[in-house]
């Protein structure tokens, strides 16, 4: 534990005006030139802008103005076109990192410039603030003024003459609080580049997700499609039986008719044949005439292969190639997908 933490009931002195300068200007919206209002919205261009500012530019309605029809606007820092879910600005992404950075910030500056002042304004302290200091642990009268490097902790004067850290390197405070806090402002700013990196990575991978659940509207396409073959396939079945049938009970029709025909013929004939038999004592040229009556020759009679239907045959053996045929249309391989987004990837990290 650091014993200026337990010591210290007052916040350390604020960082150097340069450096809270340096910050702010990465903290000012490129709307309204003030700093960041929460909620703070990363764009896919990966600037950032308060909500409340995106929203009123993409309400603008005006010619000239930023605004393009159909849920989109242009970023104000590059023209980057962004594009708006049903969500309008509300469906962009919070910035946490910044927002974080800005709650900082404010706690700095408002310890710089002391209370009253507002966080709207440029904050530039003009007057550094007289801070209690705290005392020393082992020398209740000291105050702690410089830092041992060796051990890590602030410490007074006395300690370094003939106390626990006499033998130790020492700082002076002030130089060593610059530095850790000018490397603290390094690692904000390494933290808000990477962001910024993870944010397109993910602004990247959203959009190729949108790419894949394109599949959904191709499968109800293709589904629509065999629906459609299907349909088509029933209306020529149809059409075909309905020849095959017509023309099935128009033959059928005819040969009964034969056959009827036929039939009562055999019946007379069977008639004349029993009367000519009982007639056989009577003339010969009555019995002659009576048989001649029984010729067929007037019955219409079934031409060859009447009764044939194979002209209804249908060779469907192309359709059926056809159909095993169907397939996708053959377009980039799902193997060179992900090689591009992990190329992409990399360039970002």
């Amino acid at each position: 534990d650091c014993p200026f933490n337990k010591l210290c009931p007052v916040t350390p002195p604020p960082p150097p005006s340069h450096i809270m300068e340096s910050l702010e200007k990465q903290l000012v919206c490129p709307i309204c030139l003030e700093m960041f209002t929460k909620p703070v919205v990363i764009l896919p261009c990966q600037h950032n802008l308060c909500r409340k500012c995106a929203n009123d530019v993409f309400q603008v309605r005006a010619t000239g103005s930023t605004v393009t029809s159909g849920g989109r606007f242009r970023c104000p820092s590059c023209r980057h076109e962004v594009v708006l879910d049903r969500h309008g600005v509300y469906g962009l992404q919070r910035n946490l990192l910044v927002e974080n950075i800005i709650d900082m910030y404010k706690q700095g500056t408002t310890r710089a410039v002391g209370a009253g002042d507002t966080l709207k304004r440029p904050l530039k302290p003009s007057v550094e603030p007289k801070l209690e200091q705290p005392m020393c642990e082992d020398h209740k009268d000291e105050k702690i003024n410089i830092y041992c490097v060796t051990c890590g902790v602030p410490t007074c004067s006395l300690c370094k003459v003939f106390g626990n850290h006499k033998d130790c390197e020492v700082a002076p405070l002030n130089s060593v609080f610059t530095q850790q806090k000018a490397e603290l402002t390094d690692c904000i700013s390494m933290l808000v580049g990477n962001n910024e990196r993870i944010q397109a990575i993910i602004s990247h991978l959203e959009e190729t997700c949108r790419a894949v659940d394109n599949g959904r509207r191709q499968k109800s396409k293709v589904c629509e499609t065999f629906d459609h073959l299907f349909a088509l396939l029933e209306e020529k079945k149809g059409e075909m039986t309905v020849r095959i049938n017509s023309e099935q009970e128009e033959k059928l029709d005819y040969i009964r008719g034969l056959r009827r025909k036929y039939s009562d013929h055999l019946d007379n004939t069977a008639k004349l044949l029993e009367t000519a038999i009982q007639t056989m004592d009577e003339s010969e040229m009555a019995l002659f005439l009576i048989v001649d009556g029984t010729n067929t020759s007037h019955l219409d009679k079934l031409q060859l292969g009447y009764e044939n239907m194979d002209h209804f045959k249908a060779n469907f053996d192309h359709q059926r190639r056809t159909l095993i045929s169907i397939d996708f249309i053959k377009c980039t391989d799902q193997s060179e997908t992900r090689r591009s987004i992990h190329h992409y990837v990399s360039m970002l990290a």
